[in-house]
């Protein structure tokens, strides 16, 4: 047997065997969400039968967790049946629980104190769907993700996040005002160049790809072209699959200005005609800077645009109601 069939049975073998284990995991995983949620099932029923129901519902926690303990072992303490209890509460809506639960039992944790039911079936549809991590879900939940996507819904439109997840048809679905770029690494009031804060994105590409959403490839940084022997360049280029257009991201660490919004304008041209194909929709620009005036946005460009963008980026994550707040005020 010569080395590349030995490879190739290899890697066959080895790929059988990775996909085994991820559905080994993954049905270890649906069974225990499954069971917890039977378990707080069977205690919300027991305590609805007691006739002090708070005094009776503590009885039954103490004294399950500690036959619980003794069976089986760690796992079982008075606050994890609480959990379990709430867990039942919060999701039984009448469906099969092993066609309902998808994710970890740590992502339920997190889910089930979510108190707004869509945001928490939003944050539910999109962990699934990207496969977050319970990191990644508490990051996203922590910057305000869903806040930040209903900025520019109407209410029909909010309704849906929460009914499908984020689905993105246009460039407004994508959009974030702010972007939190926190894992940066940049202190809020720390002086940096521009070509710092570009580096810092290139070396946490992976990251900004999940802040700037759904569907984006990394093109290049100082994508150079010429026109009238003059060189320009634009500070990173991403393409996006869904949208199936060129998406371009200008760095600014200062105020906007109506230059910026302009040399912007003349990117986006010159990609819509010597860059794009014929099948692909118009290039989009988004200006990320550290400070801006939707005014001056909104008297520099077009009424009916929808190429040119502006937004702010925040490289420390304020708390989720300071996030609120910024939201609220914009509206």
């Amino acid at each position: 047997m010569n080395l590349e069939r030995e490879h190739n049975i290899f890697n066959k073998v080895s790929e059988l065997l990775c996909d085994a284990r991820k559905k080994i995991v993954q049905s270890v995983n649906t069974t225990m969400v499954v069971t917890y949620f039977e378990i707080g099932k069977i205690i919300i029923k027991e305590e609805q039968q007691g006739k002090e129901r708070a005094a009776y519902g503590k009885y039954i926690l103490k004294k399950l967790s500690n036959h619980l303990t003794k069976e089986f072992g760690r796992g079982f303490s008075v606050t994890n049946l609480k959990q379990m209890r709430l867990f039942y509460s919060v999701y039984s809506i009448g469906q099969k629980p092993s066609d309902q639960f998808k994710l970890t039992w740590s992502h339920y944790v997190k889910l089930m104190r979510i108190d707004n039911d869509e945001e928490r079936k939003f944050y539910e549809i999109e962990a699934y769907e990207n496969q977050w991590s319970l990191k990644e879900l508490q990051r996203q939940f922590d910057s305000a993700l869903y806040e930040r996507l209903s900025l520019s819904r109407d209410k029909k439109s909010i309704k849906e996040l929460a009914q499908k997840g984020q689905i993105v048809n246009k460039i407004d679905d994508n959009l974030k005002d702010p972007y939190v770029l926190e894992f940066i690494g940049l202190p809020e009031k720390t002086s940096y160049s521009e070509n710092e804060l570009e580096q810092k994105i290139i070396d946490k590409l992976e990251n900004f790809l999940l802040e700037l959403g759904k569907g984006y490839a990394f093109i290049g940084r100082q994508k150079r072209f010429t026109f009238d022997d003059e060189h320009f360049r634009v500070d990173l280029v991403f393409y996006n699959r869904l949208l199936k257009c060129f998406v371009l991201i200008d760095l600014k660490i200062g105020k906007l200005t109506h230059q910026d919004l302009g040399q912007m304008q003349m990117y986006v041209n010159y990609y819509d005609r010597n860059v794009k194909l014929d099948d692909e929709n118009k290039t989009i620009g988004i200006i990320l800077c550290k400070d801006k005036k939707d005014a001056l946005v909104e008297i520099t460009l077009p009424e009916n645009n929808k190429q040119i963008f502006a937004s702010k980026y925040l490289t420390v994550l304020p708390s989720k109601e300071e996030l609120k707040n910024l939201i609220v005020n914009k509206k």
